[in-house]
Parts: structure tokens; sequence; C-alpha cells
């Protein structure tokens, strides 16, 4: 028998659990362990609450869940509860699918005044992540600014832009959605170092910036290169840049809130009284290797609300050798020492889409089937418990989470398929509300 602990809960670390099974049949106990006492990783908390069928992937996770030999060990915290070393001592193999869930810092000047948030706490915070919660983003102000050209920039722009109407069966918590409908933002404005050719925005999510109802994107035509230059670009690509032509071409429209596209735009500080009260940008152009410099033109962004979403981190592990420049585990295609690895996000850095965890998942098992055999009869699963117990470690197993989902969906507004606990006890509570559902799953 095979004794594997996957670190982590979310895509990576399901689709790894998957491949585990599919690897070893009934010869393997995987057990996944995450700090929260729920599920999923990002798709719960990262993935935007008005792109939920881009969370019906967890079905499919679930299904992994509740297999016989797959158990998820909610609220253990790997370095609180249990040590990596201990990990290594009592399974044949330890796989680090923690995702990078810290931002990279906004390093400019003013960067640490209060309205400066990074993307990965703001995203938290509509989302319901009990870390984030609290956040209590300044709204109050007309402008607000989104340092990046990805996918999570045009996240936070169009969460920033929406009506209360257009979050009709979304799960964003209820918190989020009373500060959102209260807002004074009139003016988003997402900066890019770069130009439109080097966005990495996807058409679906360009495309429904301009379906909006009180909110209308802007683009300076300007900014655009020579039409016939799309023909070089991949068809995806090209179809976002066509949104951005799009945008540059539509007249104005009367809504009160504009998504302006500054390209070629580099933050140099942020300045303020106390507060973030304006962006200072330098112009930029384009070398022959397609990298951003300045020009030493600068000019002022109003914004009492600016959201870095610049990439992010994978945080560290004592123990664990890690790439600072990379912000990911340091390995060798997924090897990091014996009997340890890594995947998805902690393995390759932030990048990828959700399904990009898969093969990410199957290819790391290809190493462990190589490396650990048969196993070397190892204490896994039971002496993880015994670990755990004798230090009053209260985990959560998946049986558990159905308990708290049912109670979330119970408390949801009309509309809404969830309303989360944003508050760890009151997870933990939860697990009693509702009855378990029939089924033996653990």
């Amino acid at each position: 028998m095979r004794h594997i602990a996957v670190i982590g809960s979310g895509p990576a670390g399901y689709y790894t659990a998957e491949a585990c099974q599919k690897a070893f049949g009934d010869g393997v106990h995987v057990d996944i362990l995450d700090r929260l006492p729920t599920p999923f990783g990002l798709v719960r908390s990262g993935v935007a609450p008005d792109h939920q069928s881009l969370k019906a992937v967890s079905r499919r996770f679930e299904a992994v869940a509740l297999s016989d030999n797959v158990r998820f060990a909610g609220n253990v915290s790997v370095g609180r509860d249990v040590s990596i070393e201990e990990l290594r001592g009592l399974y044949d193999a330890v796989v680090l699918a923690t995702g990078a869930p810290a931002d990279r810092p906004l390093d400019i000047p003013g960067g640490d005044l209060p309205g400066v948030v990074g993307s990965a706490a703001f995203v938290g915070w509509y989302n319901g992540h009990p870390d984030f919660a609290d956040l209590d983003p300044p709204l109050d102000g007309p402008g607000a600014v989104v340092v990046g050209n990805g996918n999570v920039a045009l996240d936070v722009a169009r969460i920033l832009s929406k009506s209360r109407g257009e979050f009709a069966g979304s799960d964003i918590s209820n918190h989020a959605l009373d500060a959102l409908d209260a807002s004074g933002i009139v003016r988003v404005t997402l900066l890019g170092r770069r130009g439109p050719h080097q966005i990495a925005m996807t058409p679906k999510e360009l495309g429904e910036l301009g379906h909006l109802e009180r909110a209308q994107p802007f683009v300076d035509a300007d900014d655009l290169p020579d039409a016939v230059d799309d023909a070089l670009l991949e068809p995806g690509m090209r179809k976002s840049v066509s949104h951005l032509r799009a945008f540059s071409e539509a007249g104005a429209a009367g809504k009160p809130v504009a998504i302006d596209f500054d390209f070629f735009a580099m933050p140099l500080r942020i300045e303020g009284e106390r507060r973030a009260e304006r962006v200072i940008v330098e112009r930029t152009r384009l070398d022959d290797e397609l990298r951003s410099t300045g020009t030493g033109e600068t000019y002022a962004i109003p914004a009492h609300l600016v959201v870095s979403c610049i990439g992010y981190r994978t945080p560290h592990i004592e123990g664990v050798p890690y790439e600072h420049g990379r912000g990911r585990f340091a390995n060798d295609e997924g090897r990091i020492l014996p009997a340890l690895y890594c995947v998805g996000w902690a393995r390759r850095g932030p990048t990828g889409t959700i399904g990009t965890n898969r093969p990410d998942g199957y290819a790391v098992v290809e190493l462990i089937v190589a490396d650990v055999g048969e196993g070397a009869g190892k204490a896994g699963r039971a002496g993880l418990d015994i670990l755990l117990e004798g230090r009053g470690v209260d985990l959560v197993t998946f049986r558990d989470w159905r308990r708290i989902e049912a109670a979330e969906v119970a408390r949801a507004r009309d509309g809404a398929p969830r309303e989360k606990f944003t508050d760890l006890a009151a997870m933990l509570a939860a697990r009693g509300v509702v009855s378990p559902s029939p089924s033996g799953e653990g």
C-alpha cells in the first residue's frame, strides 16, 4: 500500500489525487490536507463569483473526494499542526499543491498606503475568504486604479463596475455586495506597462466588459497597433485585441461608470495624505525586444483605491527549498527532495488555467510511481491521525464539509447559490447545524 499526502485542496491537489487513483488503483491511500475547513482552493475563493460555470469543476473533484481511498483533512495547517519532515516520515510521497495565494508586492513608493491592496486580498474579500473578509477596501472615492493587464485585473474591474442586479445568481459575499452597491467609484483605470498586443486577457473576459449595464470600456485608438499586425497573433489573442478595437470605436453610451484601458503606462508612486489619493504614472514605450521603458513623461490619476494585479507567489514552508525570484518551490520538474514533490502553481509559478493543473498532476504522479514502488510500509493516515489527535487538532472531513456547505446554501440570499461563512469558528460550528447526507464518505 502506498500512502500519499497532498498539501492543498485546490485543482492541483485534486487532479493529483485523481492521478494517484488511476496509477495505483486500490493500492493507494491519499490524504488531502488543507489549512481551511473548506476544500477546492481558488475554485471557491479565487474564481470570480459571477463566473459560476467555472466553479462547476468542483463536482469533478467531489467525485474524487468521495472515493474510499481519498480523504479530505481540512483545518490542518502544515507548519503549525504538522511539519513537512513529520509528513515525509509518515507518507511515501508528500506533494505540495499549495498554489500561489500570496500577492507579489507592488514595490513602489506609497505602495503601503491605506487604500492600496493586492488582488489576492481584494478577490478574497469579495469571495468571502476568511483571511480577507474584514478588508474593508475604500470605495468612497470616484476613482480606482487596477494595475495589471491579465484576467484577474479584468475580474477586479468588472466587479467594481457592476450593478447590484448584475450579481444575481452569483455567490459574491453579502458584505462585499452591500459595499459595492454603495460605492462612489465612477472611473476604473486599468494600467498596463505594455500595449494591446502584450495583454494576458482572454476573449471571453474582455467581451464581458462590453455588455455591462452601468459601465462602458474605453480604449484610446492611438494605443492600438496597425490592424494588419493582428494577423501575426494567435487566434485567441487576435480575438481579444478585436474587443479592444471595438471598445475604441464605440461612442459614449452615457453610462455612469467608465473603464479606461491605459496602455503604455507604468505606476511610479502612489501619493496621498495618510491614504492613497493619486497614482503617478510614467508613459512607456516598447523597445525592439518588446520590453517597456520609461519615456520621462508623467501624469497623475486620482484614485482612493489601488488594486495591484501583478502576480502571485507561493508561500514559504519551513524546510522546503524556495526560488525567491520566481515565487515558487525550487524543483526539478516536480521533484524537490526525496519523498517531496510539488505540483501546479507551487511547481511552475502562477501561470495557466484551472485545467492546466490536470496534466501537471498526472506528470508528477508519474514521478511518484517511479520513485515509491510498492511503498515502504509507512504509517500514513493512521499515523497522522494519532499525531493530530495528540495535538488537539480538530480535523474536518469531507462529510463535515458537506454539512458546512448545506448550511451555506440554507443561508443564501434569494437567487444566490450560497452565502459563505467568513468566520472559521462559524464554519466549524456549522458541522452540527444540518444533518449529514446519507453515505459513508469521509
